[in-house]
């Protein structure tokens, strides 16, 4: 359970993002977590000078589907950061279990593979109250804790 706040962060901290490009990929599975996680991404990269234009974003049909739309994303378009943006609840069958893992794995071939880093942006909570409170409820949004990592590793990969 989170203990802070995830949309809290130094602010000075944050390099400029006037220079970078950015992809997003959202699952549309329960749009009323995932959209407000990728509005937390995108008013924060914008906040940090990331340009509109520089701004990819395609939708995939489910958290699943992630890995393929960002390996589509970085093959296509030269990208200094990904943000793989999904929602899992917790039900009654193992279903969660086989795509938290398969999701995880997955983002994590992504990194190794590719010269652009995937940022985890996908909630994996046992019941939708704690997804509402990690997508702009109680503990902040995990969409600008996201967004403020992408923008941390375009600059590292921008000085390798």
């Amino acid at each position: 359970m989170a203990t802070t706040n995830l949309s809290l962060y130094d602010t000075d901290s944050i390099p400029d993002a006037s220079g970078f490009r950015f992809g997003l990929v959202v699952s549309e599975w329960n749009p009323e977590i995932t959209q407000k996680l990728y509005e937390g991404a995108v008013e924060t990269l914008l906040r940090h000078g990331a340009k509109p234009g520089n701004i990819i974003s395609v939708q995939v049909p489910g958290s699943f589907e992630l890995i393929w739309g960002c390996k589509q994303l970085l093959e296509k378009n030269d990208l200094d950061a990904v943000i793989a943006i999904g929602n899992v609840i917790r039900g009654e069958t193992e279903h969660f279990t086989f795509v938290c893992e398969g999701v995880t794995q997955g983002i994590k071939d992504l990194n190794i593979k590719y010269s652009a880093p995937t940022i985890f942006c996908v909630l994996t909570d046992n019941n939708k109250q704690q997804s509402v409170d990690r997508s702009g409820g109680k503990h902040g949004n995990k969409g600008v804790e996201c967004a403020v990592a992408a923008i941390k590793m375009a600059e590292l990969k921008s000085k390798q």
